[in-house]
């Protein structure tokens, strides 16, 4: 009992001590390190506010690094119309949309940026709505008015992201393993892949028609899908379908029918210089020559024609070490025959030249 009661002493005089420095709350039972562990409210309140869709925002440059920002103004609308936000700063909740932003500020949560380009561009009535590059604004001060604010942590990376990451390899690997693929599943890939191109030049295709159409006949600047050629936005702008507000002067007359006439040229062009049926049939059966040797190349055909042209080798070795065993088997029966005669010449040649000799010898006797 004695020794029980020692030791709730000094917990009594360790949590005492503690209080008196400040350190520990006495009506928190939690641990130190799970207090420090814990995040700020203005980091919470930050990131639910960048993950909520209503709030409008955009990506841009800011000193070669891609950020993404949202408006002075969007912000505090934003903020009218979702009050129960404000319950994530506990003891801040009362604080004004303008007292929020500045202590986002303060905490390095959001920067002030300002446009890169400050005067309006030839051809163009106002500056740009949302600039693709910023610069960070001198004050860190929250305003409405043209002010743009972009935020400084990274955002916490969703579960689809990382299932994705995970998924490119596998894919890569994929698609390097197609030549020993089925056919029908060659069939299948090279179907989807070829609808999905034709789908996409089809559509490329038919939004420049129609904004060639109405550009020379009303005179207006219309693009559907105006971000699907974009080189940075995000998935919901890539397939954004309703064109934007058309902010530029309104073309002349004498352009409308230059381009015009331009494209009634290039069409009969096109159309007189277009390839005739026999053209049509050879090409078509080029690329199906070509696609049909991909469908049906498999290991099982390629290691059944090396092997025959291995055996092709083996027996045109054959044949030729074959051929060479002839050529000497012939050339050493035939070199006896060559003996014989020479030496039936010499033999003959040698008779002649003993005659030859007995008359010119009578013939000095006489």
């Amino acid at each position: 009992m004695k020794k029980s009661g020692g030791a709730e002493k000094k917990k009594a005089r360790r949590s005492s001590a503690a209080v008196q420095n400040g350190s520990r709350d006495p009506n928190s039972d939690t641990p130190p390190r799970k207090q420090a562990a814990k995040k700020d409210v203005f980091q919470l309140f930050a990131e639910k506010v960048r993950d909520h869709k209503d709030l409008v925002s955009r990506w841009a440059v800011l000193q070669e690094t891609r950020v993404e920002y949202f408006r002075g103004k969007d912000f505090v609308s934003f903020m009218k119309n979702h009050p129960e936000l404000k319950e994530i700063l506990e003891s801040n909740k009362n604080l004004e949309t303008e007292d929020i932003a500045n202590s986002l500020l303060q905490k390095n949560l959001l920067v002030r940026c300002d446009r890169v380009v400050k005067t309006v561009r030839p051809g163009k009535k106002k500056l740009s709505t949302w600039p693709a590059h910023l610069e960070i604004f001198p004050e860190q001060v929250f305003s409405e008015n043209d002010a743009f604010f972009a935020w400084t942590f990274v955002k916490r990376r969703p579960l689809w992201q990382t299932l994705l990451s995970f998924f490119w390899p596998v894919l890569t690997l994929a698609i390097c393993l197609f030549p020993v693929y089925p056919h029908r599943c060659k069939l299948l890939i090279l179907y989807s892949c070829a609808g999905v191109l034709l789908l996409i030049l089809s559509l490329l295709f038919l939004r420049a028609a129609i904004f060639g159409a109405i550009w020379i006949i009303l005179g207006k600047r219309v693009w559907f899908f105006p971000n699907i050629l974009a080189e940075e936005a995000t998935l919901r702008e890539l397939f954004r379908f309703w064109p934007k507000k058309d902010e530029e002067e309104r073309p002349k007359w004498t352009a409308r029918l230059f381009y015009a006439i331009v494209a009634v040229l290039v069409i009969l062009l096109l159309r007189h210089h277009a390839p005739d049926e026999a053209a049509r049939a050879r090409y078509q059966k080029r690329m199906s020559n070509i696609i049909d040797d991909v469908l049906e190349w498999s290991p099982s055909l390629a290691l059944s024609g090396m092997m025959e042209k291995q055996t092709v080798v083996n027996a045109t070795e054959n044949s030729t070490n074959f051929s060479d065993e002839g050529s000497k088997a012939s050339a050493e029966t035939v070199t006896p025959a060559e003996e014989t005669l020479s030496f039936e010449e010499t033999d003959q040649n040698d008779e002649t030249l003993s005659f030859e000799e007995t008359d010119q010898h009578q013939n000095d006797t006489v």
